[in-house]
């Protein structure tokens, strides 16, 4: 008969591990299956416009939409996969994307322009960042005395 012994730090490790691994997905909105092709994106300001660059290396262009709808910008497309036999090891990934960013109430698609360039997508969605309000008092007008009848 033979005797298992088993480390219970390992398997708890692994656990932990997997855990982690799916709370960032679910986190950060990459829920593509595992493997797939994920372009990673920056976002930043640049005056009132926001700009949303996404690395597209390989994807053909006319495959790339850019929609705007209910509040999100989504940007989706296919980056063909290598198909060379006889591959030793493989890390480029490929097969349909989807990115979605959430947007401010009242842009629309004519707020928005993309181009695309050695790669990137950058999209520019203009007049998002608008300036903070300053706070203005309110005088409470009454009766005077204090008494309301």
């Amino acid at each position: 008969m033979a005797l298992a012994v088993r480390d219970p730090f390992t398997s708890l490790i692994k656990q932990l591990d997997t855990d982690f691994d799916l709370l960032t997905r679910r986190a950060f909105g990459v829920n593509n299956r595992a493997g797939a092709f994920v372009p990673p994106a920056d976002v930043h300001r640049d005056g009132e416009d926001v700009v949303i660059t996404l690395e597209l290396p390989g994807v053909d262009t006319d495959g790339v939409d850019v929609e705007v709808s209910e509040r999100k910008l989504t940007v989706s497309g296919r980056r063909e996969a290598g198909t060379e036999d006889g591959a030793v090891f493989r890390e480029l990934r490929g097969g349909e994307f989807r990115r979605e960013f959430r947007l401010p109430e009242g842009v629309t698609g004519d707020n928005v322009e993309a181009d695309y360039d050695r790669g990137l997508l950058r999209v520019r969605v203009r007049g998002v960042v608008r300036k903070p309000v300053e706070p203005a008092k309110i005088k409470v007008r009454g009766i005077e005395g204090g008494a309301v009848s």
